[in-house]
């Protein structure tokens, strides 16, 4: 996993628990835009890896990333394990082998709708490796 120094790393925002699929599609479209502005912003724009942290309130960070086909990584930390049944209950998929979990797109507001009273704060991610191809 690519590292960032504390220095680099994008503040933590503290999360408001999002109840309706209406508050997650405004959360999604709010966080498209911030993830726009620190892309712009950054010395390698256009850089694969970036995406959100999901601080979660019982340890453990799960880290997403969307692709340009519309594909959802997840990075679920080992901390983080325990939150995995409430992943495979919101999206309906069973659990990868490993850490990285590839979702399609269409789960994105159920995840983050069932993900919302388990996290306790989320921050920008400029640069971390969720196993994508390098080509």
């Amino acid at each position: 996993m690519n590292t960032i120094s504390d220095q680099e790393q994008e503040p933590r925002r503290p999360w408001i628990v999002l109840q309706s699929s209406y508050d997650v599609e405004a959360w999604i479209d709010n966080y498209n835009w911030d993830l726009r502005r620190l892309i712009d912003k950054s010395d390698k724009p256009g850089i694969a890896g970036y995406g959100i942290c999901f601080c979660l309130t019982h340890g453990g960070e799960i880290y997403l990333h969307t692709t340009p086909d519309g594909e959802v990584l997840l990075d679920v930390t080992p901390e983080a394990t325990w939150v995995v049944p409430v992943i495979t209950a919101a999206t309906g998929v069973s659990a990868p082998a490993g850490q990285v979990w590839s979702l399609s797109g269409e789960v994105l507001t159920q995840l983050v709708l069932g993900l919302s009273t388990l996290i306790d704060a989320t921050r920008l991610v400029k640069q971390h490796d969720y196993r994508i191809r390098k080509l």
